[in-house]
Formats: structure tokens, C-alpha cells, sequence
């Protein structure tokens, strides 16, 4: 019996680690009695400290069953429905994701899914973006009807993506391979535009590394997922540092959707083969779309449930 056990305790035990920061970050947060936000923020208290677990886990279990951070589930709610400012959602969920990357990140990195290379290049300059994306961040943060459009016109590019592919039953092409075919150049100006839209918006970055990896330069599938991953850390790591230094993160509420995304992304990854891609796509595509529009209608003073 300990012989079956003792690998798989292992395998979780970056995960356990990652917990046990997000606790100490936790305790120390609510001891020192909280840190100031550039814009007032809902109060924690029982029910949203839960609500905001569910909302993690939520989120991570749909990053560990299509390949995102799971941004594009928690930015939203946190705006709409927990009434966050548009600034205070996007740096929370940018700082949030930090821990999902890492642990999804590690995880391929021990199994070798990722090429270090094109991680290398796509982080390295993608970082670039991310302080480029930031400054642009500041300029709009005090708009934030402008804020809402550009996240509604980047919510559009995973809805339609995830709905076609979920309406064609569309596969993603099987390529064979460890590497990530393309010219460095390459590399470097998609992470460079990944990197400003992350900064900007803080959506992580999985949303268009994963099709732009398979599509654009024709990566294995397993190599995108862990490239995907590996390559938002110095994104999320940088954008969501920047973020909780400017003001822009409810530290709290960012700490309890860390906690959430990292244990539903494990349990994402362990039950994938239950679901059918196609489908999952097909409804978190119709989402992300009435994200976009609520987000989109907003700006032109249309407010839809």
C-alpha cells in the first residue's frame, strides 16, 4: 500500500508547499489587519471568504481541463457579481494566477512537457510586454469605462475560438515532438504582445498562448499546455508584483483565489479524460462571449443582467 501512495504524496507535495505559503501570506495579511487598495474594495467576511474559494476552484478546475490560468473566470465575477472595481478584478486575478502557474508549471517541467527554450524566449521578452502593458494599465486604470472595453474586445478572442471549436467538434491537431517549432524572432514578438496584454488586462496569458502556440507555430499539444504554463509565471510573477505594489490587488481576496485555483487545477488535471473537450468549450465559450458583451454594452452605457 505504501509502495502506491508514496509517489503520488510526492508528486503533490509542490502543491502542498504552495498552500502553506498561501497560508502564511494568509495569516501575516489578516494579522497586520489588511493593506490598503488604490479604490475601495468589498469587506471579507465568512460567506465571501467561502465564495471566493468556490470561485477559485471553479476556475483552476477549468484551467486543469482546457490549459488557463483561469483569469477569465474570476476576473469577471469578482467585477460583476462580488462588485470589484475593473482594476482592483484585473491586478487581483493577475496575483491569483501567480500560484496556479507555478504549480501547473512545475509539474510539466518534472515531466519534461515544456520546451525550455521557447520558454525562455516567450517569458524573457514577454516580460517586456508585461512592464509596457502596466504602464498602459495606470493610464487606463482611471477610466474604467475604457478599462471595460478593452477587456470585453480581448474576452472576444477565447469566446469565438472555444465555440467554434466546441460547434465543429474541432480537435486539436496531434502533432508529435518535445520542441516548439519557430523562429526565435517569433517567440520573441508573441511573447512581447502576450506580455503587454497581460499587463493590461491580467488575464495570465493562457487564453492566447495555447491557440497561438498549436496554431501559429505548430506545437505538440502536451508541450503547449506545459509551455502555456511555464511561460506565465515570469508573466503573472511580474505583472501581479507590479499590480500589488501600485494598489491594484485585494491581497485577501486574491490570497483565498489562490488557494481555490491551485487545488482546482489538480483535481482538473486528475478528472480531464471524464469530459469532452468539445463540449466544455462550447459552454465556457458561450461565457467568456456574454462576458464580452456585458463588458462591451457597458462602455455604451447598455447594462445587461
Amino acid at each position: 500500500m505504501s509502495v502506491k501512495t508514496g509517489p503520488s504524496l510526492r508528486g503533490q507535495m509542490p502543491t502542498l508547499v504552495i498552500l502553506l505559503v498561501i497560508a502564511a501570506a494568509a495569516i501575516w495579511y489578516f494579522a497586520a489587519g489588511g493593506l490598503i487598495t488604490r479604490e475601495a474594495v468589498p469587506p471579507l467576511t465568512g460567506v465571501r471568504d467561502l465564495a471566493l474559494l468556490v470561485i477559485g476552484f471553479l476556475a483552476g478546475l477549468l484551467g486543469g481541463l482546457i490549459g488557463t490560468g483561469g483569469c477569465s473566470v474570476m476576473l469577471p465575477v469578482l467585477h460583476f457579481w462580488m462588485g470589484y472595481p475593473a482594476s482592483i478584478a484585473v491586478g487581483t486575478t493577475l496575483f491569483a494566477v501567480i500560484f496556479t502557474a507555478i504549480s501547473g508549471g512545475y509539474g510539466h517541467l518534472v515531466r519534461r512537457n515544456l520546451d525550455v527554450r521557447a520558454v525562455a524566449w516567450l517569458g524573457g521578452v514577454g516580460i517586456v510586454g508585461v512592464l509596457l502593458g502596466s504602464w498602459l494599465f495606470i493610464l487606463l486604470a482611471g477610466q474604467a469605462q475604457l478599462l471595460g472595453l478593452i477587456l470585453g474586445l480581448i474576452f472576444l478572442w477565447p469566446a469565438i475560438r472555444m465555440i467554434w471549436e466546441g460547434l465543429t467538434q474541432r480537435k486539436l491537431p496531434q502533432r508529435e515532438g518535445t520542441t516548439i517549432p519557430g523562429p526565435v524572432w517569433g517567440w520573441a514578438v508573441f511573447g512581447f504582445v502576450v506580455g503587454i496584454a497581460t499587463g493590461i488586462a491580467g488575464l495570465g496569458g493562457g487564453y492566447a498562448l495555447v491557440p497561438g502556440l498549436i496554431y501559429l507555430f505548430g506545437a505538440p499539444v502536451y508541450v503547449t499546455m506545459g509551455s502555456s504554463l511555464a511561460t506565465m509565471i515570469p508573466l503573472a510573477v511580474v505583472g501581479g508584483g507590479i499590480k500589488l505594489a501600485q494598489g491594484f490587488v485585494d491581497l485577501g481576496a486574491g490570497l483565498l483565489l489562490a488557494a481555490g485555483t491551485v487545488v482546482g487545477a489538480q483535481v482538473g488535471a486528475a478528472i480531464i479524460k471524464r469530459f469532452k473537450p468539445a463540449t466544455l468549450k462550447l459552454i465556457f465559450g458561450l461565457y467568456f462571449l456574454y462576458v464580452a458583451i456585458k463588458f462591451i454594452t457597458a462602455y455604451f452605457g447598455i447594462m445587461i443582467w
